[in-house]
Protein backbone atom coordinates (compact mmCIF):
# COMPACT_ATOMS: atom_id res chain seq x y z
CA UNK A 1 0.00 0.00 0.00
CA UNK A 2 1.15 3.70 -0.89
CA UNK A 3 2.36 5.66 1.47
CA UNK A 4 1.33 9.55 1.60
CA UNK A 5 2.54 12.60 3.90
CA UNK A 6 -0.90 13.75 3.27
CA UNK A 7 -3.35 10.76 2.95
CA UNK A 8 -6.92 10.70 2.03
CA UNK A 9 -9.76 8.64 3.33
CA UNK A 10 -8.75 4.73 3.97
CA UNK A 11 -5.29 6.08 2.05
CA UNK A 12 -7.49 6.32 -1.07
CA UNK A 13 -5.27 7.48 -4.54
CA UNK A 14 -5.62 10.84 -5.40
CA UNK A 15 -6.76 11.75 -8.92
CA UNK A 16 -3.20 11.41 -11.26
CA UNK A 17 -1.68 9.48 -8.35
CA UNK A 18 0.91 7.49 -9.35
CA UNK A 19 2.02 5.71 -6.15
CA UNK A 20 -0.04 2.43 -6.31
CA UNK A 21 1.64 1.80 -9.72
CA UNK A 22 4.67 2.45 -8.09
CA UNK A 23 4.06 -0.18 -5.04
CA UNK A 24 3.10 -2.32 -7.76
CA UNK A 25 6.42 -2.05 -9.68
CA UNK A 26 8.36 -2.42 -6.30
CA UNK A 27 7.26 -5.27 -5.47
CA UNK A 28 7.74 -7.02 -9.18
CA UNK A 29 11.32 -6.48 -7.82
CA UNK A 30 11.10 -9.26 -5.71
CA UNK A 31 13.98 -8.30 -4.22
CA UNK A 32 16.42 -8.89 -6.70
CA UNK A 33 19.37 -6.37 -7.70
CA UNK A 34 19.57 -6.27 -11.26
CA UNK A 35 15.49 -5.74 -11.66
CA UNK A 36 16.12 -3.26 -8.91
CA UNK A 37 19.00 -1.05 -10.48
CA UNK A 38 16.56 -1.10 -14.04
CA UNK A 39 13.69 0.50 -12.05
CA UNK A 40 16.05 3.01 -10.36
CA UNK A 41 16.77 4.62 -13.55
CA UNK A 42 13.63 4.06 -14.96
CA UNK A 43 12.54 6.23 -12.01
CA UNK A 44 15.90 8.54 -11.97
CA UNK A 45 13.65 9.78 -15.54
CA UNK A 46 10.26 10.31 -13.69
CA UNK A 47 10.55 11.63 -10.39
CA UNK A 48 11.23 14.95 -9.39
CA UNK A 49 14.55 16.74 -7.54
CA UNK A 50 13.66 18.34 -4.08
CA UNK A 51 13.22 21.76 -4.48
CA UNK A 52 11.14 22.31 -6.98
CA UNK A 53 8.48 22.40 -6.36
CA UNK A 54 7.40 18.75 -5.65
CA UNK A 55 9.96 17.52 -3.36
CA UNK A 56 6.27 15.96 -1.11
CA UNK A 57 5.90 13.90 -3.98
CA UNK A 58 9.56 12.67 -4.40
CA UNK A 59 9.79 12.10 -0.47
CA UNK A 60 6.00 10.07 -0.96
CA UNK A 61 7.39 8.03 -3.68
CA UNK A 62 10.72 7.20 -1.71
CA UNK A 63 8.53 6.60 1.26
CA UNK A 64 6.41 4.15 -0.61
CA UNK A 65 9.41 2.00 -2.57
CA UNK A 66 10.73 1.81 1.24
CA UNK A 67 7.62 0.02 2.53
CA UNK A 68 7.56 -2.18 -0.22
CA UNK A 69 10.89 -3.54 -0.36
CA UNK A 70 13.69 -1.31 2.20
CA UNK A 71 16.68 -2.54 -0.08
CA UNK A 72 15.36 -1.49 -3.04
CA UNK A 73 14.89 1.83 -1.66
CA UNK A 74 18.22 2.13 -0.53
CA UNK A 75 19.26 1.68 -4.07
CA UNK A 76 16.68 4.26 -5.30
CA UNK A 77 17.36 6.89 -2.65
CA UNK A 78 20.78 7.42 -3.65
CA UNK A 79 20.73 7.26 -7.32
CA UNK A 80 18.28 10.07 -7.52
CA UNK A 81 20.40 12.32 -4.96
CA UNK A 82 23.14 11.58 -7.26
CA UNK A 83 21.45 13.39 -10.34
CA UNK A 84 19.74 15.38 -8.09
CA UNK A 85 23.75 16.87 -7.10
CA UNK A 86 24.66 16.51 -10.56
CA UNK A 87 21.63 18.54 -11.45
CA UNK A 88 22.26 21.23 -9.01
CA UNK A 89 25.94 21.64 -9.65
CA UNK A 90 27.21 24.62 -12.33
CA UNK A 91 28.59 24.24 -15.20
CA UNK A 92 27.41 20.11 -15.33
CA UNK A 93 25.12 17.70 -16.65
CA UNK A 94 24.99 14.37 -16.81
CA UNK A 95 24.99 14.24 -20.16
CA UNK A 96 28.39 15.36 -19.20
CA UNK A 97 29.74 12.06 -17.47
CA UNK A 98 30.10 9.20 -20.44
CA UNK A 99 27.31 6.53 -20.09
CA UNK A 100 25.24 8.66 -17.02
CA UNK A 101 22.32 9.38 -18.41
CA UNK A 102 21.71 5.38 -18.71
CA UNK A 103 23.75 3.97 -15.49
CA UNK A 104 22.64 3.75 -12.05
CA UNK A 105 24.37 6.07 -9.50
CA UNK A 106 25.31 5.57 -5.78
CA UNK A 107 26.75 8.78 -3.84
CA UNK A 108 29.70 7.98 -1.40
CA UNK A 109 30.58 10.27 1.23
CA UNK A 110 31.57 8.95 4.00
CA UNK A 111 34.76 8.97 5.36
CA UNK A 112 36.81 6.43 7.97
CA UNK A 113 40.25 5.93 9.94
CA UNK A 114 42.88 4.49 7.62
CA UNK A 115 40.89 5.46 4.36
CA UNK A 116 41.60 8.36 2.23
CA UNK A 117 40.67 9.28 -1.24
CA UNK A 118 42.81 11.68 -3.05
CA UNK A 119 41.65 14.02 -5.94
CA UNK A 120 44.81 15.72 -7.89
CA UNK A 121 44.79 17.46 -10.59
CA UNK A 122 47.38 17.06 -13.68
CA UNK A 123 45.90 18.77 -16.85
CA UNK A 124 47.06 22.23 -17.87
CA UNK A 125 45.10 24.88 -15.95
CA UNK A 126 44.15 26.16 -19.40
CA UNK A 127 42.68 22.69 -20.27
CA UNK A 128 44.54 22.98 -23.89
CA UNK A 129 46.28 19.83 -24.43
CA UNK A 130 45.42 17.63 -21.52
CA UNK A 131 42.23 16.59 -19.83
CA UNK A 132 39.34 19.89 -19.37
CA UNK A 133 38.03 17.88 -16.09
CA UNK A 134 34.59 16.30 -17.86
CA UNK A 135 35.98 13.86 -19.06
CA UNK A 136 38.02 15.12 -22.49
CA UNK A 137 41.41 14.87 -23.46
CA UNK A 138 43.98 12.48 -21.78
CA UNK A 139 44.79 13.94 -18.07
CA UNK A 140 42.61 15.94 -15.60
CA UNK A 141 41.40 15.38 -12.34
CA UNK A 142 42.52 11.66 -11.09
CA UNK A 143 41.23 9.60 -7.97
CA UNK A 144 43.60 7.89 -5.96
CA UNK A 145 43.23 5.80 -2.60
CA UNK A 146 40.42 3.91 -0.72
CA UNK A 147 36.81 5.35 -0.65
CA UNK A 148 34.77 3.46 2.59
CA UNK A 149 31.17 2.07 2.64
CA UNK A 150 30.31 2.20 -0.96
CA UNK A 151 27.25 0.14 -1.55
CA UNK A 152 26.51 -2.46 -4.15
CA UNK A 153 29.91 -0.40 -5.12
CA UNK A 154 30.10 -3.42 -7.67
CA UNK A 155 27.05 -3.32 -9.35
CA UNK A 156 26.66 0.50 -9.97
CA UNK A 157 27.87 2.20 -13.38
CA UNK A 158 28.58 5.56 -11.66
CA UNK A 159 28.87 7.11 -8.44
CA UNK A 160 29.44 11.16 -6.89
CA UNK A 161 32.07 10.30 -4.62
CA UNK A 162 33.78 12.88 -2.10
CA UNK A 163 37.43 13.49 -2.43
CA UNK A 164 40.36 15.45 -0.92
CA UNK A 165 42.20 18.00 -2.69
CA UNK A 166 44.60 20.70 -1.88
CA UNK A 167 41.89 23.00 -1.23
CA UNK A 168 39.75 20.87 0.99
CA UNK A 169 37.19 18.32 0.29
CA UNK A 170 34.87 18.35 -3.12
CA UNK A 171 32.94 16.00 -4.82
CA UNK A 172 33.53 14.19 -8.04
CA UNK A 173 31.71 12.07 -10.44
CA UNK A 174 33.07 9.06 -11.64
CA UNK A 175 32.55 5.54 -14.16
CA UNK A 176 32.78 3.12 -11.60
CA UNK A 177 33.17 0.34 -14.85
CA UNK A 178 36.73 1.20 -15.54
CA UNK A 179 40.18 0.08 -15.03
CA UNK A 180 41.87 1.22 -11.76
CA UNK A 181 38.80 0.61 -10.09
CA UNK A 182 38.60 -2.07 -7.53
CA UNK A 183 35.17 -2.61 -4.78
CA UNK A 184 35.64 -4.87 -2.21
CA UNK A 185 32.64 -5.73 -0.50
CA UNK A 186 33.78 -9.54 0.61
CA UNK A 187 33.40 -8.28 4.78
CA UNK A 188 29.74 -7.58 4.72
CA UNK A 189 28.10 -9.74 6.94
CA UNK A 190 25.24 -7.78 7.86
CA UNK A 191 21.49 -9.67 8.11
CA UNK A 192 19.62 -6.37 7.57
CA UNK A 193 20.35 -5.31 3.87
CA UNK A 194 21.98 -8.27 3.37
CA UNK A 195 21.99 -7.76 -0.33
CA UNK A 196 22.81 -3.85 -0.76
CA UNK A 197 26.59 -5.64 0.25
CA UNK A 198 28.97 -2.37 1.35
CA UNK A 199 32.41 -2.03 1.74
CA UNK A 200 35.59 0.04 0.39
CA UNK A 201 36.36 0.81 -3.47
CA UNK A 202 40.47 1.31 -4.33
CA UNK A 203 41.00 3.88 -6.78
CA UNK A 204 44.40 3.56 -8.78
CA UNK A 205 44.41 6.65 -10.87
CA UNK A 206 41.01 7.00 -12.01
CA UNK A 207 39.58 10.04 -13.69
CA UNK A 208 37.00 11.93 -12.50
CA UNK A 209 35.00 14.90 -13.01
CA UNK A 210 34.62 17.57 -10.88
CA UNK A 211 31.05 18.31 -9.39
CA UNK A 212 31.01 21.59 -7.81
CA UNK A 213 33.54 23.28 -6.12
CA UNK A 214 35.67 22.66 -3.02
CA UNK A 215 32.82 22.94 0.69
CA UNK A 216 30.45 23.15 -2.43
CA UNK A 217 28.97 19.34 -2.17
CA UNK A 218 28.27 19.86 1.55
CA UNK A 219 27.30 23.77 1.45
CA UNK A 220 24.52 23.51 -0.64
CA UNK A 221 20.80 23.41 0.20
CA UNK A 222 20.47 20.14 -1.34
CA UNK A 223 22.75 18.65 0.81
CA UNK A 224 20.79 19.20 3.53
CA UNK A 225 16.89 17.80 1.61
CA UNK A 226 18.79 15.14 0.85
CA UNK A 227 19.52 13.94 3.92
CA UNK A 228 15.65 14.30 4.91
CA UNK A 229 14.91 12.37 1.44
CA UNK A 230 16.61 9.58 3.85
CA UNK A 231 14.22 9.84 6.50
CA UNK A 232 11.11 9.93 3.92
CA UNK A 233 12.63 5.97 3.00
CA UNK A 234 12.99 5.70 7.32
CA UNK A 235 9.46 6.28 7.15
CA UNK A 236 8.03 4.34 4.83
CA UNK A 237 9.43 1.21 6.48
CA UNK A 238 8.18 2.73 9.54
CA UNK A 239 4.44 2.91 7.93
CA UNK A 240 5.11 -1.02 7.03
CA UNK A 241 5.89 -2.22 10.53
CA UNK A 242 2.87 -0.22 11.68
CA UNK A 243 0.58 -2.00 9.57
CA UNK A 244 1.61 -5.44 10.08
CA UNK A 245 1.17 -4.03 14.35
CA UNK A 246 -2.48 -2.88 13.01
CA UNK A 247 -3.50 -6.32 11.34
CA UNK A 248 -2.42 -7.98 14.48
CA UNK A 249 -4.53 -5.67 16.93
CA UNK A 250 -7.40 -5.67 14.66
CA UNK A 251 -7.48 -9.46 13.96
CA UNK A 252 -8.52 -10.42 17.58
CA UNK A 253 -10.32 -8.99 20.69
CA UNK A 254 -7.89 -5.77 21.11
CA UNK A 255 -7.20 -5.69 25.17
CA UNK A 256 -6.30 -1.97 26.36
CA UNK A 257 -2.43 -2.87 25.79
CA UNK A 258 -3.06 -3.55 22.68
CA UNK A 259 -5.27 -0.10 21.80
CA UNK A 260 -2.38 1.31 24.17
CA UNK A 261 0.64 0.01 21.49
CA UNK A 262 -2.03 1.62 18.45
CA UNK A 263 -2.43 4.67 20.11
CA UNK A 264 1.76 5.15 20.85
CA UNK A 265 2.47 4.32 17.12
CA UNK A 266 -0.55 6.77 15.81
CA UNK A 267 1.30 9.15 17.48
CA UNK A 268 4.65 8.60 16.46
CA UNK A 269 3.61 8.09 13.10
CA UNK A 270 1.86 11.60 12.80
CA UNK A 271 4.53 13.23 14.45
CA UNK A 272 6.99 12.48 11.60
CA UNK A 273 4.28 12.64 8.90
CA UNK A 274 4.12 16.47 9.86
CA UNK A 275 7.78 17.32 10.20
CA UNK A 276 8.41 15.44 6.62
CA UNK A 277 5.45 17.53 5.34
CA UNK A 278 6.60 21.11 6.72
CA UNK A 279 9.97 19.93 5.56
CA UNK A 280 9.09 19.65 2.02
CA UNK A 281 7.11 23.02 2.09
CA UNK A 282 9.85 25.03 3.11
CA UNK A 283 11.94 23.14 0.46
CA UNK A 284 9.70 24.17 -2.09
CA UNK A 285 9.53 27.83 -0.66
CA UNK A 286 11.11 30.41 -1.54
CA UNK A 287 13.42 30.43 1.29
CA UNK A 288 14.29 27.05 0.61
CA UNK A 289 17.93 27.59 0.86
CA UNK A 290 17.89 29.59 4.33
CA UNK A 291 17.68 27.24 7.58
CA UNK A 292 17.75 24.44 5.54
CA UNK A 293 20.57 22.74 8.09
CA UNK A 294 17.68 22.95 10.79
CA UNK A 295 14.58 22.13 9.08
CA UNK A 296 15.86 18.93 7.18
CA UNK A 297 17.50 17.73 10.52
CA UNK A 298 14.29 18.30 12.47
CA UNK A 299 12.32 16.22 10.17
CA UNK A 300 15.39 13.41 10.71
CA UNK A 301 15.15 13.34 13.83
CA UNK A 302 11.60 12.56 14.09
CA UNK A 303 11.82 10.34 11.57
CA UNK A 304 14.36 8.71 13.67
CA UNK A 305 12.67 8.97 16.82
CA UNK A 306 9.48 7.18 15.25
CA UNK A 307 11.02 4.43 13.51
CA UNK A 308 12.53 3.52 16.78
CA UNK A 309 10.06 3.70 18.81
CA UNK A 310 7.87 1.75 16.09
CA UNK A 311 10.37 -0.74 16.13
CA UNK A 312 9.77 -1.40 19.95
CA UNK A 313 6.32 -1.18 19.72
CA UNK A 314 6.22 -3.86 17.32
CA UNK A 315 8.37 -6.08 19.27
CA UNK A 316 5.81 -5.74 22.40
CA UNK A 317 2.81 -5.99 21.00
CA UNK A 318 3.10 -9.09 18.58
CA UNK A 319 5.87 -10.97 20.14
CA UNK A 320 8.63 -13.47 18.34
CA UNK A 321 5.95 -14.81 15.74
CA UNK A 322 6.71 -11.99 13.15
CA UNK A 323 10.18 -12.00 13.20
CA UNK A 324 10.46 -15.77 13.12
CA UNK A 325 8.21 -16.89 10.75
CA UNK A 326 7.35 -13.98 8.19
CA UNK A 327 10.55 -13.47 6.08
CA UNK A 328 8.62 -10.20 4.52
CA UNK A 329 8.51 -8.53 7.88
CA UNK A 330 11.85 -10.08 9.35
CA UNK A 331 13.86 -8.74 6.78
CA UNK A 332 12.19 -5.29 7.08
CA UNK A 333 13.14 -4.50 10.67
CA UNK A 334 16.39 -5.97 10.14
CA UNK A 335 16.79 -3.61 7.16
CA UNK A 336 15.48 -0.38 9.05
CA UNK A 337 17.60 -0.79 11.97
CA UNK A 338 20.71 -1.29 10.16
CA UNK A 339 19.39 1.63 7.66
CA UNK A 340 18.53 3.79 10.78
CA UNK A 341 22.04 3.57 12.11
CA UNK A 342 23.13 5.74 8.80
CA UNK A 343 21.87 8.53 11.22
CA UNK A 344 24.64 10.16 14.06
CA UNK A 345 22.52 9.44 16.80
CA UNK A 346 23.29 11.75 19.97
CA UNK A 347 25.71 13.85 17.92
CA UNK A 348 23.13 14.79 15.26
CA UNK A 349 20.94 15.75 17.94
CA UNK A 350 23.50 17.51 19.91
CA UNK A 351 24.34 19.51 16.03
CA UNK A 352 20.22 20.36 16.25
CA UNK A 353 21.05 21.83 19.63
CA UNK A 354 24.18 23.63 18.50
CA UNK A 355 22.21 25.48 15.52
CA UNK A 356 19.34 26.37 18.29
CA UNK A 357 21.81 28.28 20.65
CA UNK A 358 23.59 29.52 17.74
CA UNK A 359 20.20 31.32 16.99
CA UNK A 360 20.40 33.37 20.51
CA UNK A 361 16.87 33.39 21.30
CA UNK A 362 14.16 30.21 22.64
CA UNK A 363 12.84 28.91 19.31
CA UNK A 364 9.89 27.86 20.45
Amino acid sequence: MPVRLVPGPNQLQDSGDDLPALWDQTRACAGEIRPALDLAIQLGRKLPFPMNGQTRRLWEALATVSAADVSLARILEPHLDALAIIGQAPDLTVDDIPGGSDGCWGVFAAEAPGSRLQATWEGKRDGKGAGDGKGNGEAGWILSGTKPWCSLGAELSHAVVTAQTDDGRRAFAVRLRQPGVQPDDVGWSALGLAKIRSGPINFDRVPAVPVGGPGWYFSRPGFSWGGAGVAAVWFGAAVAIARRVFLHCSSREADQIARMHLGLIDAEICSARNALLMAAGHADGPDGGTGHRLAAARARAAVVGCAEAILEIAGHAMGPAPLAFEPDYAARTADLALYLRQDHAERSSAAIGEQLLAGGAAPW
